[in-house]
């Protein structure tokens, strides 16, 4: 028998309702379940697992019910996986949660005819050294992070390139970005928009004290490392917006191009302009 993993954002009540119609609707088409806890919450079942031990129940598809946020705690729980995920928009802005509810039965009868397409997307990886040892490792879809704190004073970074120095600076903080995470804190700090199937990661510093100190976009087989050389209290390390580790003096972030990636069930071609003309309203006046 198949095995859908579902993954459901929490606090949406609706999704008692649709979860209701989505299980039968699986089970009549030779599918089984897995719930995590938020899902399980919703159908008043406690049989919900946690949802970084999902891929050992080898699933055939995983469904996640939610927003972008919802989804990357997805990937990230079956990055080292090649399960496909579905991902359906409940949220409001929903770059990567492409597929709207509306549509979520007609995705589902694509993949089950086998007429849907996988759109792979890389992901980082990305190693915190604390005196000379590896500290923490991480996989992320969108993006890493070293942004301060409530402390209103900059950091100093010294950041290279392949082992070639790029430059030393002052800064609010540094994002380093999969073309995925480009529309996300990376668009905010004013970096540039990547297509998804690019082979490159985005290096952008937030607020630089450097007029001349631009985003840049590098080969996805860059080795980025950012020395910590200053850093106020309250300054952390953020993977996907949902980690976080405090920074300390001395600690040194090694970035590259993951050996894993993300798979998206796609029906539309192109849905990342359909998401910058809906969402960005590109091309009104």
């Amino acid at each position: 028998m198949l095995l859908a993993a579902i993954i459901s954002k929490p606090q949406k009540p609706e999704l008692e309702e649709i979860l209701r119609e989505l299980l039968p609707w699986l089970a009549a088409r030779g599918y089984d379940h897995v719930l995590d806890h938020e899902s399980a919450a919703y159908v008043g079942s406690g049989d919900g697992v946690d949802r970084l031990e999902m891929p050992s129940y080898k699933p055939n598809l995983v469904i996640v019910l939610g927003g972008d946020g919802t989804l990357l705690s997805a990937a990230r729980a079956f990055a080292k996986t090649t399960v496909p995920i579905l991902s359906v928009n409940l949220g409001s802005l929903g770059f990567l949660t492409e597929v709207p509810l509306a549509e979520l039965y007609t995705t589902l009868e694509a993949w089950c005819n086998n007429s849907a397409e996988l759109e792979q997307r890389s992901m980082i990886h990305a190693e915190l050294h604390r005196e000379g040892k590896i500290f923490h490792r991480w996989d992320a879809l969108n993006d890493v992070v070293i942004a301060k704190g409530a402390i209103a004073r900059m950091a100093d970074f010294t950041v290279a390139i392949d082992g070639q120095l790029m430059a030393s600076f002052r800064s609010d903080g540094v994002i380093v970005a999969t073309p995925t995470g480009s529309t996300a804190y990376n668009l905010a700090a004013a970096g540039p928009i990547v297509m998804p199937n690019v082979n490159a990661v985005v290096l952008t510093p937030i607020c630089p004290h450097l007029l001349t100190l631009r985003p840049i976009v590098v080969p996805g087989d860059s080795g980025i490392t950012v020395h910590v050389e200053g850093v106020p209290n309250e300054t952390y390390l953020t993977v996907d917006g949902q980690e976080a580790v405090e920074v300390l003096l001395g600690d040194v972030l090694h970035c590259r191009r993951s050996e894993y990636s993300v798979r998206l069930v796609r029906v539309h071609p192109n849905g990342l302009f359909h998401v910058l003309r809906s969402k960005l309203k590109w091309g009104e006046r």
